[in-house]
């Protein structure tokens, strides 16, 4: 699918009571798009399935939060974390993401399953755009972007460990 990279910066919303529901494979493409996915990223079935998970990520997202999200995933278990995506017309939308390893039978983590919820707008007002900000302009301070990511990580693990909770704690803690 070809991308259109430019952003519009105009927000998209779904309401209070959808879901957004994708499946990946292992290797992040994705498997599966409910219609609430499909219309708030403005793609079609086909042009989603298939494509890596990433078609949707913007630019505006910390690296950081997706090595938080990777590792959590990688450790088999599951996430929550508020996070910024991009319509396929450059659009942006917020969701309160819970992701989550798929398992076989066996037990064999085989890929992930997202629900995405519309966030708490004053949590991401007050708390999520601030540290967001804050964690992009450490990343963007580095020539190199996995440095720039690490430094940006490791700012997030430290303000966990001076509040003394870990991510999903924290992101527990703003819900109203």
């Amino acid at each position: 699918m070809a991308r259109d990279d430019r952003l519009t910066g105009v927000e998209r919303f779904f309401k209070d009571d959808e879901i957004i529901v994708s499946k990946t494979d292992l290797k992040g493409h994705i498997t599966y798009a409910n219609d609430v996915f499909l219309r708030v990223a403005d793609m079609t079935e086909a042009e989603a399935l298939g494509q890596p998970h990433s078609c949707i990520r913007h630019p505006g997202m910390p690296r950081a939060i997706f090595k938080l999200l990777w590792d959590t995933l990688g450790a088999g278990k599951e996430i929550f974390a508020y996070v910024l995506n991009r319509a396929k017309n450059g659009d942006h939308y917020w969701v309160l993401a819970h992701v989550t390893p798929s398992r076989n039978a066996s037990g064999q983590v085989v890929g992930y399953h997202s629900n995405r919820r519309v966030p708490d707008r004053k949590v991401l007002d007050t708390v999520i755009i601030p540290l967001y900000k804050q964690l992009l302009d450490i990343e963007g301070r580095h020539a190199n972007s996995k440095d720039g990511m690490n430094e940006s990580f490791n700012t997030l693990v430290n303000l966990l460990k001076s509040k003394g909770v870990g991510y999903d704690e924290f992101i527990f803690s703003l819900q109203s």
